[in-house]
């Protein structure tokens, strides 16, 4: 083979690195997990960010690589934001994954299960307030109830690690140079989301972002199809799914010259 594509873990991406390092150098097109931040500013339509930022961390029971699992939440809404954000985590329907009236379906296993739930208790030894969730679902099944955490520094296992679970970690910025540090203080780099009415702000927010793809008052955005490029900056990733730059990891480029003379 000339080509590794690869999605998931970052051990994972290592190893498969070290394995194309020591066989043939195959070119190696990397989309690995995330920590993605959700930045909430104090001039944004609250009911509109609240609406995307729910599917945005609960969505597939949050088993998304760039789930929007940091919401940064600006310090003169960040109550209402909290209130309105646990009022929605309650009202999602637990279920089968496919069943249509489901909004937020069960872990993949019990190794995972049991890993989310680890996370939500180092959160709780850390300090977290958990503002609702963080219990188990049912007797069959590996759900979690959707979790909302609050009371959070930047240095808890929860707010710096991958959960990849219906985990939604709610920390408290002032400025909005605080925010974008914030927001880029990870090992990680692969969504982000800037929530305002200020379009000058969302793009001059967005240009700091160390993230392949922001959305601007929207998270996921549904489809978005084949024309947006989507992969991450720093340890999220090598290369880029979609668009014309996908085509790279698949392209061998030949130089040919020939003398006329």
């Amino acid at each position: 083979y000339q080509r590794r594509v690869h999605g998931g873990s970052i051990p994972t991406a290592r190893t498969i690195l070290k394995a194309a390092a020591d066989s043939n150098l195959k070119k190696v097109s990397l989309e690995l997990g995330g920590k993605s931040p959700n930045i909430i500013f104090d001039d944004c339509d609250l009911d509109q960010a609240v609406r995307w930022a729910v599917p945005g961390v609960f969505f597939n029971a949050g088993q998304v690589c760039c789930a929007g699992t940091r919401i940064l939440v600006q310090s003169g809404i960040y109550d209402k934001f909290c209130e309105a954000l646990v009022a929605a985590a309650q009202a999602s329907q637990l279920g089968p994954q496919f069943d249509p009236m489901t909004t937020c379906g069960p872990l993949v296993d019990r190794l995972q299960f049991d890993r989310v739930m680890g996370y939500i208790a180092a959160g709780r030894a850390e300090g977290a307030k958990v503002l609702c969730g963080g219990e188990r679902f049912g007797d069959k099944g590996y759900y979690v109830t959707p979790t909302v955490l609050a009371e959070l520094k930047d240095d808890m296992k929860v707010v710096r690690e991958e959960i990849f679970g219906p985990v939604a970690c709610v920390l408290k910025f002032d400025t909005e140079a605080e925010a974008v540090r914030r927001a880029n203080d990870t090992r990680y780099g692969l969504a982000a989301a800037v929530f305002t009415r200020d379009i000058g702000r969302a793009f001059r927010v967005e240009r700091q972002l160390k993230a392949g793809v922001v959305w601007i008052n929207e998270y996921f955005g549904g489809a978005d199809g084949y024309h947006l490029p989507f992969g991450g900056y720093k340890e999220s990733g090598v290369g880029r799914e979609s668009g014309e730059w996908a085509l790279d990891t698949y392209t061998q480029v030949k130089g040919v010259r020939v003398n006329l003379a």
